[in-house]
C-alpha cells in the first residue's frame, strides 16, 4: 500500500461549516450582502460577474488601469453592454476628476467596473473617492479586489459596492483555487434582469438558486475539499492576526520597499504611498537592461521580482511582499537583490543606505507605542 498523504485524500469538507466559512468572511469584507463561492480562481469568478451582470442595452463605464480592466470591459461586450471604457496612463491609478467628467459625460449609466488594487503596477486606485461618484448616478459599482483584501482596507458596505470579487491568494494567504463574490440585492436584481446562460460555470444565478436558496448547505458539484480547508485555515490565520495588523504588516511592507529603492538611488514606480500598493512595490528598469536579466540576476540573491503585466512589462520590476512575504526579511532581501543584481548589471545601488533606509522603517515602527 502506498504511504498515506493528507493532500492527495483530504477529509470532506463538512457542509455545516461552508455558511459559518462564508460569514466570517462577510464580516471580515464589512457586508451584510450575500457572499457565494466560486469554485476556481478568480479570473473566472471576474469573467462569471460580467456574464451575470451582461444584457443588451446597458452601459456600463469600466475603468483600466491595467489588462484586467480590460479583460472585464470585453466580457461585458460580449453579453451586449455598451462599454466606454476609462483608461489610466500606462501603470498609473486613475485619477477621480477624469472618472467625475467621463461619468458626467453619460446621460446613462448602469454600472462602473474598477480594479482596487494592481500588483501588476503596484498602484492602488482611489476606491473611496470614486464610489461616492458612482452611487450618485445610482449605478451599480462591481469592484476587483483580488489583489486589495487583507491588504488594504476594504469596507464593502461603507463604500457601496454592489459586487466585490476577491480571493484568499494574496494578503489573506490562503488557496488560489477559489474565489468569493459578495453580492447586493440590487445586483441580484440586475443578474435575473440578465437572464444569463443556464447551466453555466459562469452563472451567479445558478449558485444563488443551487446554494443561496437551498439554505447554504452542500455547496453545489463537486468541490474541492482541499481548497475549502485551505481557505478555512487561511481566514483562521486571518482572524488570529487580525485584520488590522494584516493591514498595517503590508503597508510597513510597502513603506520600507519604497523607502530601499530610493536609497539605493531610483525612484519608486510610485512614490506617493496614497496611490501605491501594499502588496507589491515597482521598481524601475534603467534604460538598457532586459527585465528577464534583471529579476534571473536578483533570484541568485533571494530576491522575489516579477515583470510588470501588460504595458508595463519592460518599465518595472515587482518587488513582491504579499502575504507572508510582508515582513522585514524578505522586504530587505527583495530590495538588496534588486541593488546588487543593478549593481552586477553596471549600474550603482547604495546598498548601505538601502539596507538601513529599510531598517529605519521598521525600526521606526517598533519604537512606536500602540504598535
Amino acid at each position: 500500500m502506498p504511504a498515506y498523504n493528507p493532500l492527495l485524500d483530504p477529509p470532506a469538507f463538512p457542509a455545516e461549516r461552508y455558511a459559518p466559512l462564508a460569514d466570517r468572511l462577510k464580516r471580515l469584507l464589512g457586508t451584510r450582502n450575500d457572499l457565494v463561492f466560486v469554485q476556481a480562481e478568480a479570473i473566472l469568478a471576474l469573467e462569471a460577474v460580467a456574464t451575470s451582470l451582461a444584457r443588451p442595452g446597458m452601459v456600463a463605464a469600466n475603468i483600466v488601469t491595467s489588462p484586467y480592466g480590460g479583460f472585464f470591459g470585453q466580457w461585458l461586450r460580449r453579453g451586449g453592454v455598451v462599454v466606454h471604457e476609462i483608461r489610466a496612463e500606462a501603470g498609473r491609478p486613475i485619477a477621480v476628476e477624469a472618472v467625475r467628467q467621463a461619468l458626467d459625460a453619460l446621460p446613462q449609466l448602469d454600472l462602473v467596473a474598477m480594479v482596487h488594487a494592481e500588483t501588476s503596477s503596484g498602484i492602488l486606485n482611489p476606491l473611496e473617492a470614486i464610489a461616492p461618484l458612482v452611487k450618485a448616478r445610482g449605478a451599480l459599482l462591481v469592484v476587483d479586489a483580488v489583489a486589495s483584501f487583507a491588504g488594504h482596507a476594504l469596507a464593502v458596505d461603507a463604500l457601496g459596492i454592489d459586487v466585490c470579487i476577491t480571493g484568499p491568494q494574496k494578503s489573506a494567504g490562503g488557496p488560489a483555487g477559489l474565489s468569493v463574490v459578495t453580492v447586493s440585492p440590487a445586483a441580484w436584481q440586475a443578474v435575473a434582469a440578465a437572464g444569463a446562460p443556464s447551466p453555466s460555470n459562469l452563472s451567479l444565478g445558478d449558485i444563488k438558486a443551487n446554494w443561496l436558496d437551498k439554505g447554504r448547505g452542500a455547496v453545489p458539484g463537486m468541490p474541492s475539499a482541499l481548497e475549502f480547508w485551505a481557505l478555512d485555515a487561511a481566514v483562521d490565520g486571518l482572524e488570529a492576526e487580525g485584520l488590522e495588523s494584516r493591514i498595517a504588516r503590508h503597508r510597513l511592507a510597502g513603506i520600507a520597499s519604497r523607502a530601499g529603492i530610493s536609497a539605493l538611488g531610483y525612484a519608486p514606480w510610485v512614490g506617493d504611498a496614497a496611490q501605491a500598493s501594499n502588496l507589491a512595490t515597482a521598481a524601475p528598469i534603467p534604460q538598457g537592461i532586459d527585465p528577464d536579466e534583471l529579476i534571473a540576476a536578483a533570484a541568485r540573491f533571494g530576491a522575489v521580482l516579477t515583470p510588470g503585466f501588460g504595458e508595463v512589462r519592460d518599465r518595472l520590476v515587482r518587488l513582491d511582499h504579499t502575504g507572508s512575504r510582508a515582513n522585514f526579511p524578505d522586504v530587505l532581501a527583495n530590495v538588496i537583490g534588486y541593488g546588487l543584481a543593478l549593481r552586477g548589471l553596471g549600474r550603482p545601488a547604495g546598498l548601505g543606505a538601502a539596507a538601513e533606509a529599510v531598517a529605519s522603517a521598521y525600526a521606526e515602527r517598533a519604537t512606536r507605542p500602540g504598535r
